[in-house]
């Protein structure tokens, strides 16, 4: 029987948090290891104090939540493990990056980073951009020598504005359906609201933490430091043409955005419903990073001096380490879930909805919090929108502006109990200090940005 106790949810939350810095930062243990601990921890305590959660639950529930996460992005990570390492390797991430310099100034690098991220992670989800665009942060890095924090903070800040601010991402479009706000008014504001915010967090905060931390590279994803040197050296010719380099990335943007084209498209002609099946399918992640990685590796091995068995060894390798950022990343997922087990998001925002304060500060404040101790942005938009949605009546501007609110708080603040954090640490090769030193920092600015942008808009152009 679950012992009655108001404030558990906040002990639960807090007790996780303290846990989670114990095992991972004090005692450095393994990072799947800790968060295995941590949220088997969660779990117990969810045993003592949430109905209907029984001791047993702390371990089921921890294994379910992990297959779970596993389900969502094993696949692609183990693809995206393999299309990284074999456009590194073969030279297709350092053509792309020379590609972009000749078009920008290779002293602008990260405009080209910023402007490809906030524009792909539109139609693609930001995890599969981020699989994407790291190794050509990766190569920048190699060939410049530097600005390695920069090059992350502009992938990382220009498609996560983009996930939280602009339809067909599903969290925007989730919230503004339950809001009640169309959609091409929630994609004007969402870009309005995406650009300045993505600008500050990427660029202007990338550049200061950049000349202040100089992050050097590390062996990730299954390729060495020295090999990606190595390639960062070699004459153009010896590089595979550019649409041959970026035809993984082309593959599987086409296809992953394919599906949300189709969506957009069948509710105005109705004769894309009949080849909907067949998008669906090429259109999955799982199946657009197969096909990507297939391509990608093809091009690996006609560019380099393998044997087939060496090629085939070396792509092993990178699904191994693929594995290990897998496992980790969906771990992180399920410590995030066992937190929101607790009931932890209802409680706060139980607290925080009669404050009586603006509104769109009020869905703010809420995300925020919810979002810090569920980890998923995802869920503290929705969460929020739930809460909210009855109560757009009494607001004096536009409702799109409550839908950015609500994704400005989703946003802030991302830690150990969110996937987005250890894709970061992991992909990037970032220790968990650089980490919160750069992307945790990040999504604050881009969070505080982003309400003080909503704020400033709604009040000079309300639409109302």
């Amino acid at each position: 029987m679950a012992v009655q106790f108001a404030h558990s949810p906040l002990l639960t939350f807090a007790v996780g948090l303290v846990l989670v810095v114990l095992l991972l930062v004090v005692w450095d243990l393994p990072a799947f290891v800790g968060l295995t601990l941590a949220a088997f921890s969660v779990g117990l305590i969810n045993s003592v104090f949430v109905q209907d959660f029984s001791l047993a639950d702390a371990a089921t529930r921890t294994a379910a939540e992990f297959g779970a996460g596993m389900e969502g992005i094993g696949i692609p990570i183990l693809m995206a493990a393999i299309i990284g390492k074999s456009m590194l390797e073969s030279g297709s991430a350092q053509r792309i990056v020379r590609g972009f310099q000749s078009l920008v100034g290779s002293d602008n690098s990260e405009f080209a980073l910023w402007g490809s991220s906030t524009v792909l992670s539109i139609p693609v989800f930001f995890d599969s951009v981020l699989f994407l665009l790291a190794p050509l942060a990766r190569s920048m890095r190699a060939r410049q020598g530097k600005n390695y924090a920069l090059y992350l903070m502009a992938v990382g800040a220009g498609g996560t504005a983009a996930h939280v601010f602009i339809p067909p991402t599903p969290g925007p479009l989730a919230v503004a359906d339950e809001i009640g706000v169309t959609l091409g008014v929630t994609i004007l504001v969402g870009v309005v609201v995406a650009i300045p915010s993505a600008a500050v967090a990427g660029l202007a905060y990338g550049h200061w933490i950049n000349a202040r931390m100089q992050i050097p590279l590390r062996d990730s994803m299954g390729t060495t430091t020295e090999e990606l040197e190595e390639r960062a050296q070699r004459s153009t010719d010896s590089l595979p043409g550019v649409f041959e380099s970026a035809l993984p990335i082309v593959i599987a943007i086409a296809f992953v955005s394919s599906l949300t084209v189709v969506d957009t498209l069948e509710e105005i002609y109705p004769v894309f419903t009949t080849v909907k099946p067949y998008v669906s399918f090429v259109g999955n992640s799982n199946i657009a990073l197969t096909v990507a990685a297939l391509v990608a590796a093809l091009t690996y091995l006609r560019w380099s001096d393998l044997s087939r068995s060496l090629w085939e060894d070396e792509l092993t390798e990178a699904l191994r380490s693929g594995g290990n950022i897998a496992a980790i990343t969906a771990m992180g997922g399920a410590f995030g879930a066992l937190l929101a087990a607790s009931g932890v998001g209802s409680y706060i925002s139980g607290v925080l909805s009669g404050l009586g304060i603006n509104l769109l500060l009020t869905a703010w404040l809420i995300a925020a919090i919810v979002r810090v101790a569920q980890g998923s942005a995802t869920a503290a938009m929705l969460t929020t929108a739930g809460i909210m949605a009855p109560q757009t009546g009494q607001l004096a501007v536009h409702p799109a502006y409550l839908v950015m609110a609500i994704g400005s708080g989703g946003i802030i603040c991302s830690w150990y109990n969110d996937s987005g954090f250890w894709l970061m640490n992991e992909i990037g090769g970032l220790t968990q200090t650089e980490t919160l030193k750069t992307w945790t920092v990040m999504t604050t600015i881009l969070s505080v940005t982003g309400i003080v942008t909503v704020l400033a808009f709604s009040t000079v152009v309300p639409l109302t």
